[in-house]
């Protein structure tokens, strides 16, 4: 039986060597590929997520676990195939054109595929255009927009008006985020969501593509 919470609890406490020896273990054990990536790790990226909104974990300590979860899912990735296990969904994640900042966008990105979702990290400078390519090239169902500068958030709903123009607005979920975004903003611009921080971003991912 999946000892899960020593998994999340180790993981939770930036303890790499007890995540991978648990990790290991419950292969060892039988245990499915599936059952550890769904009730260990993911579940312990949940409550980092959550205690990052409430500020009780900080970027240092989340990125530390998101390297760790890296590192043991790397471990499962050979099993997983073999289990046929498909994402929760595929994400395009980038800075729109413009805006060279990336560590914000970067972290979400990590948390995002912690939590189990297929993620593209484009990068920063990210055209309208190559949004919209990226939609049919990844098979995406979701895209998310990053602005730290407010004189490149108009660029946000230029890609939202590509989406549209090009015929996949039905399909691909959109969501906002950076320092001066704001909910409102992202109503006003027709976005299906806004995340303030890399922890709001996954809950809200897992909300839009159930």
């Amino acid at each position: 039986m999946l000892n899960s919470k020593a998994i999340t609890d180790a993981l939770v406490g930036c303890d790499e060597k007890k995540v991978l020896d648990l990790v290991q273990n419950a292969l060892e054990e039988g245990i499915k590929a599936k059952e550890i990536l769904n009730h260990g790790l993911i579940a312990g990226m949940d409550v980092v997520g959550e205690k990052m909104e409430n500020e009780d974990m900080f970027i240092p300590e989340v990125l530390m676990a998101a390297k760790i979860m890296s590192a043991a899912v790397s471990i499962l990735k050979p099993l997983l195939a073999e289990e046929d296990m498909s994402a929760m969904g595929r994400i395009i994640i980038g800075t729109v054109k413009g805006d060279l900042h990336d560590i914000g966008k970067n972290l979400v990105a990590m948390m995002l595929e912690s939590a189990g979702f297929e993620v593209y990290n484009l990068g920063v400078d990210i055209s309208p255009d190559q949004f919209v390519s990226e939609i049919t090239d990844r098979n995406a169902n979701m895209i998310c927009l990053s602005a730290l500068l407010t004189t490149t958030m108009p660029m946000m709903q230029q890609t939202i008006d590509a989406v549209i123009k090009s015929g996949f607005r039905d399909r691909v979920k959109i969501m906002v985020g950076g320092a001066p975004v704001t909910q409102e903003y992202a109503t006003e611009i027709g976005a299906d969501g806004y995340a303030p921080d890399a922890g709001s971003a996954t809950k809200l991912a897992k909300a839009l593509l159930p």
